[in-house]
């Protein structure tokens, strides 16, 4: 009996990370919803430029480390977030402090998760048989295109594509390289919204991120997907080939 207890408990406090990211993203979706929004950012633009101007580096690395906080436990604000690195430092700068943030934020969460619930669900499929290992063998040689897609695909939400593959045991090289190359365009635009946000918070209106969907921004993205997925569809197409 004690050998078994003491067995479960290291078990157990695998999954204690990814337990603690889930409770505070349930805690922060019903307390920080209403303060991490543009409205919060209007009002207190002022003094963060202030702030800016007189402790660039202290702002720097506090909008830094707030952005990894919000990123790894899923708290609500990261569009806010990521507009408000281009309000504050800019369209280069900000895309990289926001695309530094963003990965290292997406890389915990993955840790965690991989780390108590991933191993369980690794282990399950690297036993399994049938469609499920087909599943898991395909998804393993397309490995780099899939997680590209979940990056570059506007529809697919960002905690999902940083918990999604650690679920499914990809490795975490490939997850970090996708991770950071993958969702540049989106900062990009998210930065650069940002940049104008002054003349926006003038004329007493909020920013418009409905223009992530406009063809002129959303085209080019859909064509780094079909990039994305050109190998897949190429290993397709030569496997028909042989068979």
């Amino acid at each position: 009996m004690d050998n078994a207890t003491q067995t479960a408990k290291p078990g157990l406090m695998r999954h204690l990370p990814l337990a603690i990211i889930l409770l505070v993203a349930v805690i922060g979706f019903f307390t920080l919803k209403d303060y991490l929004t543009f409205d919060t950012l209007r009002e207190n633009r002022e003094a963060l430029l202030a702030f800016r101007d007189n402790n660039f580096l202290g702002l720097a690395g506090a909008f830094i480390a707030i952005y990894i906080v919000i990123v790894a436990f899923s708290l609500p604000g990261a569009a806010v977030a990521s507009v408000t690195g281009g309000f504050l430092f800019g369209l280069a700068l900000g895309t990289t402090f926001n695309v530094m943030a963003a990965s290292v934020g997406a890389s915990l969460i993955f840790l965690a998760a991989r780390y108590g619930l991933g191993q369980t669900l690794a282990a399950k499929m690297d036993a399994s048989e049938g469609s499920l290992k087909k599943l898991k063998d395909g998804l393993r040689e397309n490995e780099i295109s899939v997680l590209f897609l979940l990056r570059l695909v506007p529809a697919v939400p960002f905690f999902v594509a940083n918990l999604l593959p650690a679920l499914v045991g990809v490795k975490f090289f490939n997850f970090a390289f996708t991770t950071v190359l993958g969702i540049i365009p989106g900062a990009l635009v998210f930065t650069w919204i940002g940049v104008g946000l002054g003349e926006v918070f003038d004329r007493g209106e909020s920013p418009n991120l409905s223009i992530l969907w406009e063809p002129q921004v959303i085209g080019p993205i859909l064509g780094l997907c079909v990039l994305a997925a050109l190998p897949m569809v190429i290993k397709a197409i030569r496997g028909k080939k042989d068979i």
